[in-house]
């Protein structure tokens, strides 16, 4: 696809040292026409599934599709409400597949999606998949885990230094089709975005192999592709036990 002027982006998935499948799935769109760009600009999607032999391929893959849907839908809703709308779409659609395939029965996905327009930053947001903000070299985690254990740390009963090495660091408290209600996490307005910032989607096959510190290092110091390409190895090099996508978007 043509990306716009405006944005360098980079978009790579990769099923790790450990899996036989890759569960993971991700998405970028723009309109194609100049007026609707204006109106919805650049939209992006990463998902990382659960559950069955191929659910979570199966719960990913509609999940990216259904908010890519509903976002480039005609009708007349804001860019946030879109984004929280297709959420909720795909929750439905993840839900009837597995009722209308019992061995589908169990999946589920991580979902965050986000949308550029002008200098607005628009994201919705359930499970434990990131968006990072790096902005002169600092990274900040615009979204917050729906984990049991960031429920621990936030609770105060665990140190946040011992989240990264907790047995229990993957068990998520929600999810697109487990349920048939979610509330999505939404930023209160738009995030207002400056030149040369860059944002940073990823599951957790690649924020869990590293620390933050060494995220903003590689994003800082080397352009946008090669900055991916070694994020992407690092997260190899740590052992690569889950499937790593990641998408960054550089703006200028």
């Amino acid at each position: 696809m043509k990306v716009r002027p405006g944005v360098d982006v980079v978009s790579l998935t990769d099923v790790g040292c450990q899996r036989e499948n890759n569960e993971d799935s991700f998405r970028y769109w723009e309109p194609e026409n100049d007026a609707a760009f204006a109106h919805l600009g650049r939209l992006a999607v990463i998902a990382d599934g659960m559950g069955g032999t191929e659910g979570g391929q199966f719960a990913s893959q509609i999940a990216v599709e259904s908010v890519q849907e509903l976002y480039s839908s005609p009708d007349e809703d804001d860019q946030q409400q879109r984004l929280v709308n297709g959420l909720h779409l795909a929750n439905s659609r993840v839900l009837e597949r597995a009722r209308q395939e019992p061995a589908l029965h169990g999946m589920g996905t991580t979902l965050t999606a986000v949308a550029i327009v002008g200098n607005n930053l628009y994201f919705a947001h359930i499970g434990d998949s990131r968006l990072y903000l790096i902005r002169k070299g600092s990274i900040r985690a615009l979204t917050r885990d729906h984990s049991l254990v960031a429920r621990l740390v936030e609770s105060g009963v665990i140190r946040p230094e011992e989240a990264d090495t907790h047995p229990q660091r993957h068990v998520l408290t929600a999810a697109v089709g487990v349920t048939d209600a979610i509330e999505p996490d939404v930023p209160s307005e738009p995030l207002q975005l400056e030149k040369n910032d860059v944002l940073l989607l990823c599951t957790d096959g690649l924020w869990g192999q590293m620390s933050e510190s060494e995220i903003a290092q590689i994003i800082s110091s080397q352009e946008t592709e090669d900055a991916a390409r070694a994020l992407l190895q690092l997260a190899k090099d740590h052992g690569g036990p889950d499937n790593i996508t990641l998408q960054i978007f550089h703006l200028h």
